[in-house]
């Protein structure tokens, strides 16, 4: 393996530990005002590792066949999203945004959860030595799941922050732009 390679799965290994850490802590719920940002910050972060895995050729694992490997619980984790975002867990996404307009739902939670268990199953290959493994997985898993759940929660997110940040009644808006113009 080159040592290119190696650095990326460092990186990538060290960006997947950061993302369960903070998705982790974000769902135990002691800082719910803070929830859709720091989600939002943590999928962003992990959208930029899937996309440098994107970007490179495709990896080939060192071992043709995957060891098997015990993946995480992610129950709480999607419990405890469901119960930060209740009333908006829940959104409208599209099957496939390239070859279809078929609506489908989508949900925060299990979108955080699936970017979580993909992260930590390529974390259990990195940890067990299996480098080309853990890459393999991760690229892999980024390209036919987790990064389109990731890339769809993120944009919920963006649009929920939005809405929270911008739809003020215009009263407001006005005093403050008066404000800012004349200070």
């Amino acid at each position: 393996m080159s040592d290119d390679l190696r650095v990326l799965a460092e990186e990538s290994a060290n960006d997947a530990r950061h993302y369960l850490t903070t998705v982790i802590e974000v769902a135990s719920g002691t800082a719910p005002d803070a929830a859709i940002p720091i989600t939002l910050l943590a999928l962003s972060q992990a959208l930029v590792m899937g996309a440098r895995l994107g970007a490179i050729q495709d990896v080939v694992p060192a071992e043709r066949f995957e060891p098997d490997l015990t993946d995480p619980e992610l129950d709480p984790l999607r419990t405890g999203f469901a119960n930060l975002f209740e009333g908006l867990d829940e959104y409208a996404d599209l099957v496939d945004p390239v070859t279809s307009t078929e609506l489908t739902t989508g949900s925060l939670s299990n979108d955080v959860s699936v970017v979580a268990g993909a992260l930590s199953h390529g974390l259990g290959h990195y940890d067990a030595g299996r480098i080309s493994e853990a890459l393999w997985w991760w690229q892999f898993s980024y390209l036919s799941d987790w990064g389109e759940r990731a890339a769809s929660a993120l944009r919920v997110l963006q649009s929920l922050l939005g809405h929270i940040r911008l739809d003020a009644d215009e009263e407001t808006i006005s005093e403050a732009e008066f404000d800012a113009l004349h200070p």
